[in-house]
């Protein structure tokens, strides 16, 4: 087989430059600040991400922000919409679960937990946050935050189609408290129905929310993972709501 010289190869060059004129490579840079929220058709919650609908859209993944122990656990997160609501799926790599309290409406996130604030009219300082343990119990509240002055408020009638459908699963182990496990899942539908008045319209494609996403590990010490990164701190200030990311629905 012959093959062409560095000449000859440098003379190909230039005919192909002459003909299609100079190739330019662009390096695309992704925007972390802002995740893409796929519609879907609604599906029933399992806690374990079993539906196909989840196959659409990829993982959003949630990095360390402080911790007192050096082990590496994965935090992944996927979020969906539909006309009545929006689902989200948390993935968390772990070893046990170090959550004790067995009732909603109660301080969750001084356990294992996972949260995710929802600022979706950045007119007026009201978001809504959501919290949910390895023991499937929940805290959801609509907060104000003025000036960092903040107080969360429980929904009325949290009841019907104003109702959360969640549910948590484990790996590795059973969902008790300290159990020794390898990993648990959190997935839940919260209705744009519940987030009235704060959603001035239900999201559609070019719809832009505030929003940030949260867990913390209590197993050896303190550990947070957050999507955009907040004042460092025990206890964070995860309520730093401008410096929420964006989800930016499709």
């Amino acid at each position: 087989m012959l093959i062409p010289g560095p000449s000859l190869l440098f003379s190909l060059l230039v005919c192909l430059m002459l003909t299609v004129g100079p190739v330019i490579v662009f390096a695309v840079q992704v925007d972390s600040t802002k995740a893409s929220v796929k519609r879907t058709m609604d599906f029933d919650v399992s806690g374990d991400g079993r539906a196909v609908n989840w196959n659409s859209t990829n993982w959003i993944f949630i990095t360390k922000q402080e911790s007192s122990t050096t082990k590496n656990l994965q935090t992944k997160v996927k979020i969906l919409y539909s006309d009545l609501g929006i689902y989200f799926l948390f993935r968390c790599d772990d070893q046990k679960i170090t959550a004790t309290l067995r009732e909603d409406f109660t301080a969750l996130f001084k356990e294992d937990v996972i949260e995710v604030f929802l600022w979706p009219d950045e007119g007026v300082p009201i978001y809504f946050e959501y919290e949910l343990s390895p023991l499937n119990y929940e805290l959801p509240i609509l907060v104000p935050n003025l000036n960092g002055r903040i107080q969360g408020w429980a929904p009325w009638r949290y009841e019907g189609k104003r109702k959360i459908r969640h549910a948590t699963s484990v790996e590795g182990g059973d969902k008790k408290s300290n159990s020794a496990i390898t990993s648990w899942s959190a997935e839940f539908f919260i209705p744009f129905a519940l987030l009235s008045p704060i959603v001035p319209e239900k999201p559609g494609p070019g719809t832009e929310w505030r929003a940030n996403l949260y867990r913390i590990d209590y197993d050896d010490g303190y550990t947070t993972w957050t999507w955009q990164k907040t004042t460092l701190g025990k206890g964070g200030n995860f309520h730093e709501y401008k410096k929420f990311g964006t989800l930016v629905f499709e």
